[in-house]
């Protein structure tokens, strides 16, 4: 009598078919290139997660390895948008989804040129070398295209602390943020390389090639930045200067923060005749200098004279200089966004002239075509940039000026060093944008300023958050958001430069033609392959 098997129970869960497991293959890159943009959004502030974003770039590189041009494309639009959407929210404050979108869409567009490319490089040998110096120069392409340009979101300004921000001081963003992408790239590499030789003997993976090279390129710009941090400059070169931030606040969010007649004015001068008083008091010494946000005045001291009367009081009343800043009407007619120099016996003087100004905020390009879609393209202002960096000079030190969204153009800030600057002042006003993210991240560009030039930054915001920032990237001073404070701070003044300085844009030059290296090799070897073929 012959033994029969037992009936097998059939399962509940589908049998995972050959048609099935090459489904899930299919779509394994999609999710890759998506939770990839998702976990360098994580990175940025207002968390200060800057470890996230080797990690996002890891799953990137597994994503588009190996994979044609136009799969790259693909998913660096995945990636882009993943990442993009949710870092720009704060653009659609009261405007609605649709700039933001139509916003995060453009750069994601951009952005995906960089998947393409690092798709066709990576076929070559030691290929995260090469796919870097590519996101460097998509980088480098979006800062300057189109109006303009539009930097946000580059990777060096979710790194205002951690352990690669030190290498701002040697090259600037672009080295900041290649070594961020390359430590990624070289994390994703060997995962992959050590993957292909699962199964063999230990010793034999640690000695291949590939691993040693996907290691290297890992641990090497972290090393960089550990090895680099404690020469990162702090000292006080030609002494200190107490400086006062004023924030005085906005009597409304929005929009129309400054609907109330010379409300926001008022603010300003109510908090400095408070520091007056404490000064007057002996609670506090006098400080050598003052400074206020963007748009402080929200009026032109220049024609109405009961504006320029409030501002002559309170310099006169605090003892020192401010910088103020006010939308004003130029000698040629032409509308600025200004920030004056007031002296508290003379009276205005010297004046600085916001340069890169914001698109569709400032001025709005192409005014009639974007009506057609919405009627708020008039909300815009039609502001003139502009022509020269100038560094104030206060009571003796040079205060540099970058007006709010300048702090991420790379050369509006050079400039201002090479003008002088002993410290750096980014006037801002973010009461448009309520309490979105955008005074963070714009905070961390500060931040990341102030190791790249071996400066301390000032931040004095209308509405917050105003603060001290030390020529290491620490914050010694902040306020909250949507109240009036005053910030008083010993601040050292510094006049040598930084490598990243006097380098200039060359850094990014070399970087990018890391990445166009790769591209001209990666076509001669198809070329070569074809001809074989053939």
């Amino acid at each position: 009598m012959t033994a029969t098997a037992p009936p097998v129970a059939p399962s509940d869960e589908p049998a995972q078919t050959p048609a099935r497991r090459s489904h899930l293959r299919r779509f394994a890159p999609v999710l890759l290139a998506a939770a990839a943009g998702l976990l360098l959004y994580l990175s940025f502030p207002p968390r200060e997660l800057p470890w996230l974003a080797p990690l996002a770039f890891a799953l990137f590189g597994v994503a588009v390895y190996g994979r044609r041009m136009r799969a790259g494309f693909g998913l660096g639009l995945v990636f882009g948008l993943a990442y993009l959407v949710p870092l720009l929210s704060w653009t659609g404050v009261d405007v609605g989804p649709l700039p933001w979108l139509a916003l995060a869409l453009a750069e994601a567009l951009v952005l995906s040129l960089a998947g393409l490319g690092i798709a066709y490089v990576s076929k070559l040998p030691l290929w995260p070398l090469w796919a870097s110096g590519v996101w460097i120069a998509d980088e480098a392409l979006r800062a300057r295209f189109p109006f303009g340009g539009f930097p946000w979101g580059k990777v060096a300004f979710g790194q205002p602390s951690g352990v690669f921000l030190p290498l701002a001081s040697l090259g600037g963003t672009p080295l900041l943020g290649f070594a961020v992408v390359l430590s990624g790239f070289g994390l994703g590499a060997l995962a992959l390389r050590l993957k292909a030789l699962c199964g063999r003997e230990r010793a034999r993976v640690l000695r291949d090639g590939g691993v040693v090279a996907a290691a290297a390129f890992t641990v090497a710009p972290v090393v960089a930045g550990a090895v680099l941090l404690p020469f990162v400059p702090t000292g006080a070169e030609a002494g200190t200067a107490r400086v006062a931030l004023i924030q005085g606040n906005v009597p409304r969010m929005g929009l129309d923060f400054n609907a109330q007649r010379r409300a926001v004015l008022d603010y300003h001068v109510r908090e400095t005749m408070k520091l007056a008083e404490r000064i007057e008091k002996g609670e506090t010494k006098r400080p050598d200098l003052v400074l206020w946000p963007e748009n402080s005045s929200d009026i032109d001291p220049y024609v109405n004279m009961d504006a320029y009367d409030e501002i002559s009081k309170a310099a006169e009343a605090v003892g020192a200089p401010i910088s103020v800043g006010a939308v004003v009407t130029a000698k040629d007619g032409s509308t600025r966004n200004r920030l004056i120099l007031w002296d508290p016996e003379k009276g205005p003087g010297a004046t600085y002239d916001k340069r890169h100004l914001q698109p569709f905020g400032e001025y709005m390009p192409y005014r009639s075509f974007f009506r057609i879609f919405s009627k708020d393209v008039d909300r815009a202002g039609n502001f003139v940039p502009g022509e020269r960096a100038v560094a104030f000079d206060m009571n003796g030190t040079k205060i540099g000026n970058i007006t709010c969204y300048e702090a991420a153009f790379d050369d509006v800030v050079r400039d201002q060093v090479d003008a002088g600057a002993e410290i750096l002042s980014v006037p801002s006003n973010n009461a448009t944008f309520e309490l979105s993210q955008m005074t963070y991240q714009q905070l961390a560009m500060d931040r990341v300023r102030a190791v790249e030039h071996g400066r301390a930054v000032m931040v004095p915001v209308t509405s917050g958050v105003s603060a001290v920032i030390r020529p290491d990237g620490s914050i010694a001073q902040r306020t909250g958001m949507f109240e009036p404070d005053t910030l008083i701070a010993d601040v050292p003044r510094r006049t040598s430069e930084t490598l990243a300085t006097r380098a200039g844009v060359w850094p990014e030059v070399l970087l990018v033609a890391i990445g166009a290296g790769g591209l001209a090799w990666a076509v001669t070897r198809s070329r070569r392959a074809r001809r074989t073929e053939a």
